[in-house]
């Protein structure tokens, strides 16, 4: 039994991941811990795929994860829209970088994302933060290097396999 799923199917079956990690419930303080996931996926789609993580599809992401967590109408859209821009503008020094340096440049990103948060969420009302705020930032970081290697032996399980 083969558990590769097939090339036309991954994309959907990604998403879908994505979005149940982002709304999987962790116990106590391990939610202060819990990675942006979408964040993750579309700076690896903007990275290794880049037609499919296009800022369009950022943005429709993000709707969708606004639909799901109930957040304000576009903030999730306008944070992966942001990070979807960041990647694409500096793809090619990313791409090639050593993984312990993409991972620090993953980790940069995800603390862009953290201000971006802060200033949209301030327009609202003031915003006070802890160090504890700053955690997701630093847990993507460490998952980082897991996750490409992981994407990158599927990626060559799919090519073996339609090969």
């Amino acid at each position: 039994m083969n558990l590769v799923p097939r090339a036309g199917a991954l994309m959907p079956l990604s998403i879908l991941l994505v979005y149940v990690l982002t709304l999987l419930p962790l116990p106590g303080a391990l939610l202060y811990a819990k990675p942006f996931w979408l964040g993750l996926f579309i700076i690896w789609l903007s990275l290794e795929r880049p037609r499919n993580g296009r800022i369009g599809f950022a943005f429709c992401l993000g709707l969708g994860a606004d639909l799901l967590l109930g957040t304000w109408f576009g903030e999730h859209a306008f944070r992966l829209v942001v990070m979807a821009f960041i990647v694409g503008r500096f793809r090619a020094r990313l791409r090639f970088f050593p993984l312990w340096q993409q991972t620090l440049a993953v980790g940069a990103l995800l603390l862009n994302d953290r201000i971006v948060v802060l200033m949209l969420r301030s327009f609202d009302a003031p915003v006070s933060t802890d160090a504890l705020y700053w955690l997701p930032a630093s847990t993507g970081m460490l998952l980082w290097p897991v996750l490409v290697v992981a994407l990158d032996d599927l990626r060559q399980r799919m090519r073996v396999r339609s090969g």
